[in-house]
């Protein structure tokens, strides 16, 4: 990986459920949202993801890349939007922007 980059792994993209227990069909329209990934690997001058991290973006900023059969998302590091992560202090959420 290279400068500011992420490479991420996508979470599936199929049936979801709402809070409700309504299931939601993967062909049901949705507005535009965010979507979760896991990171896979990051470039030298990244500074706030880690390998491992939980990453909320925008899934129309991204581009994808296959490795070994495997479908991945390339981002850079302004295009996170949040990150999850367990590595937290005591006065931490967890969850940061």
């Amino acid at each position: 990986m290279l400068h500011d980059r992420v490479l991420v792994s996508l979470e599936a993209e199929g049936e979801r459920r709402s809070g409700g227990g309504i299931l939601i069909p993967a062909t049901a329209t949705v507005g535009k949202r965010l979507a979760w990934a896991a990171v896979v690997a990051v470039g030298p001058n990244v500074r706030q993801v880690e390998v491992g991290d939980r990453v909320l973006f925008d899934p129309e900023e991204r581009l994808e890349v296959e490795v070994q059969s495997k479908g991945y998302a390339l981002l850079r590091e302004r295009d996170i939007h949040a990150v999850a992560t367990s590595r937290i202090e005591d006065d931490q959420t967890g969850l940061y922007l």
